[in-house]
């Protein structure tokens, strides 16, 4: 696989949109596993996940009503 920035050799592959990114083009970011509870809402979060720093994950949840 190559990187999805400039075709060299990939690490690894982005946790958030799949893209291939090799060892220059990469950065950590955490990625909430789970969100429960109401009062306040808990996650479980793991941290230093890899990241193309191309795509954007969106800060909040979008609701997706077509779905139900």
């Amino acid at each position: 696989m190559l990187c999805a920035q400039c075709d060299e050799s990939a690490r690894g592959v982005c946790r958030f949109c799949g893209r291939g990114v090799c060892a220059t083009h990469h950065a950590a970011m955490p990625f909430i596993i789970t969100v429960f509870g109401n009062d306040p809402p808990r996650s479980i979060v793991v941290g230093g996940t890899l990241w193309c720093q191309v795509c954007r994950p969106q800060p909040e949840p979008i609701a997706m009503p077509e779905l139900t």
